[in-house]
């Protein structure tokens, strides 16, 4: 059996190893140290759990052990994906260095600029960081890259499913050619592969399991969920977590939750904290201080239930996770073995429980196909009222319609009583007493035609000829009412001219109905007292002989028209016998002014020219 003694390390990192209770390597260790420690590259494969974190940290503290650090130009880089991961190398690297008088430093988001600054100012030998905030120190000008003698890049998968495959290839082309590099990933994807082709020379390929799958310490438990309504899904999915941290009783010491999205871990957390339950969020829209000792409580045993995004299911090493639940199924297969990789470390025995439904289909199948084997179903707990169970003790009449709006609940009922009168409707023909009374007034949604067709098809005879149903002796009066409004149409036109279609239609209404009461014209309704007197009067203009001028001609042509507006007569008529005169009686017209004295009035022409038209 080999030890750590035989992998040729410095003995100040053996003491250390030790002294952290140490004693066997690993098969990824195993694999990983003796090359690492030659000087080449290393591409190690392996699922999570297995150390692979010591796989390149040993090595890294026993070659180190020989020069110093420059100001700005740090002599090792370990790549992590994640902030969490990141801080958990910091402190396996202050575990195994303890001996050593290496320097280190931590560039993760979250902390000043200013503090992280002082440290790469005074020259570190080991630089720990993530890809973004590594960068941004880059572009600053505060850090340099060419001095960087052996590069680590952890979670390699991980960096993928983040989107750092970009800064992993511009980090590297910042980097000497002439670096050592030691590249870990649990999974191998076409992408990864690409760059240890183009990065990696010559590596030392180390696959202690195949790839993606999960340890056989994991006893691993799918339950199926059905929920009865989908509005109601996630409470009940919450109902059935509940009850399956109920049902593994003192077994669970401690578990991580994982959800998909954030605001679901916020939702589970304050759910079980509703209920009793000790249980915390994490993930990473928190603040860098409140993930920190979030994770330092659920480490030290003050925190029984973690409440987990993704952040967590990468690399943290908290060895004592007795259960791992998957309140939600991964999007991407290759997250479930990550996750349920956080529990069952280092040889010890561990519970994953995830929960299905429906909607999962998919992503259970890529599972299943990812890990080459069918995750054991199990039933639901004793204790909850479940879906399946809810759905079945329900009333017959409780279908769709108990989840639809009250107005359609109502068109539901309203047609089942419609159905009930209908059926009524149809044995109503097979009593006689029903037969000889009238028929009581029925809905509206209940045609007679479909309940009682040969009751119909009678008044439907009778209605045709409902024009032609008054009796004949009413015809002379109907006629002679006809001659009398023909009449008094007749009397209209002549009296107002042409104003008569309106009040013609009215008072041919008010006749029929023998409503008129002698006056030609309607009174306007609708003004109330506030109608001018003027709009009341009906005027009436027709030609009187005493309101004729004096001077106006006895005789009047017969060509003169009745209809014709007496104002329009008379002043034709008046124009004309004053051309007539003027015409007879030109000469002496023109030399009146000539003759005239001036004793001669201007009221005397005038008459002078009357008399001249009466003699002529």
């Amino acid at each position: 059996m080999t030890k750590f003694s035989d992998l040729k390390l410095d003995p100040k990192v053996l003491k250390a190893v030790t002294e952290a209770g140490y004693e066997s390597p690993t098969p990824i260790q195993q694999g990983a140290i003796p090359p690492a420690l030659e000087g080449r590259d290393v591409l190690g494969i392996a699922q999570t759990g297995t150390g692979k974190t010591a796989s390149f940290t040993l090595p890294m503290i026993t070659m180190l052990g020989r020069g110093r650090a420059r100001a700005r130009m740090p002599r090792s880089l370990v790549l992590c994906p994640t902030r969490e991961l990141a801080a958990q190398v910091a402190e396996n690297f202050d575990t195994y260095a303890k001996h050593t008088r290496l320097t280190k430093a931590l560039l993760i988001g979250g902390v000043s600029f200013g503090e992280q600054d002082k440290l790469i100012d005074r020259g570190v030998d080991v630089l720990i960081a993530t890809p973004g905030r590594l960068l941004d120190h880059f572009e600053r000008g505060k850090l340099l890259l060419t001095g960087v003698q052996i590069m680590v890049v952890d979670e390699a998968d991980r960096m993928l499913d983040m989107g750092f495959i970009p800064d992993i290839e511009r980090i590297f082309q910042l980097t000497p050619f002439t670096r050592q590099t030691l590249f870990f990933s649990a999974t191998m994807a076409p992408e990864i592969e690409r760059i240890t082709n183009t990065f990696l020379h010559a590596p030392e390929r180390i696959e202690i399991a195949r790839q993606a799958t999960t340890s056989e310490t994991i006893t691993q438990r799918l339950v199926e969920l059905t929920p009865a309504r989908r509005d109601t899904a996630a409470k009940q999915k919450r109902d059935l977590l509940r009850a399956l941290i109920e049902a593994e009783g003192d077994k669970l010491k401690n578990a991580i939750i994982f959800c998909n999205r954030k605001t679901d871990v916020d939702i589970v957390a304050k759910s079980l904290g509703k209920y009793g339950y000790d249980a915390a969020p994490i993930h990473g829209d928190l603040e860098q201080s409140q993930r920190t000792r979030t994770l330092e409580s659920f480490r030290d045993g003050k925190l029984r239930l973690l409440v987990a995004s993704d952040v967590a299911a990468r690399g943290l090493d908290i060895p004592a996770v007795s259960h791992v639940f998957n309140y939600d199924l991964p999007s991407h297969a290759e997250d479930y073995v990550h996750r349920i990789g956080r529990t069952g470390r280092a040889g010890r025995l561990g519970t994953a429980i995830s929960i299905s439904t429906p909607s999962d289909e998919k992503y259970l199948t890529g599972i299943e196909a990812l890990v080459k084997n069918t995750l054991p179903r199990s039933d639901l707990p004793a204790g909850f009222a479940g879906a399946k169970p809810a759905q079945a003790s329900q009333p017959e009449d409780a279908g769709p319609e108990d989840r639809k709006p009250a107005s359609r609940q109502r068109s539901r009922r309203g047609k089942r009583d419609d159905s009930e009168q209908q059926s009524a409707a149809n044995t109503a023909p097979n009593q006689p007493e029903a037969a000889s009374q009238p028929a009581a007034p029925m809905p509206e949604a209940v045609k007679p035609e479909v309940a009682m067709p040969e009751a119909v098809d009678k008044p439907r005879k009778e209605s045709q000829p409902r024009q032609d149903s008054r009796p004949a002796a009413a015809e002379p009066a109907r006629r002679e009412e006809s001659r009398r409004d023909d009449s008094r149409r007749d009397e209209n036109r002549r009296d107002n001219g042409n104003r008569g279609d309106t009040n013609r239609d009215n008072n041919r209404r008010d006749g029929r109905r023998g409503g008129n009461d002698g006056n030609r014209g309607q009174q306007i309704v609708g003004m109330g007292d506030h109608v001018p007197r003027f709009m009341t009067v009906e005027l009436r203009i027709s030609p009187m002989p005493e309101e004729r001028p004096e001077e106006a001609p006895q005789a009047q042509p017969e060509a003169a028209q009745p209809e014709q507006k007496p104002k329009r007569t008379r002043s034709r008529r008046k124009s004309s016998a004053e051309k007539t005169a003027e015409k007879s009686v030109e000469a002496p017209v023109a030399e009146a002014p000539v003759v005239a004295t001036s004793a001669e009035t201007a009221a005397e022409a005038p008459a002078r020219d009357v008399a001249t038209d009466a003699a002529s």
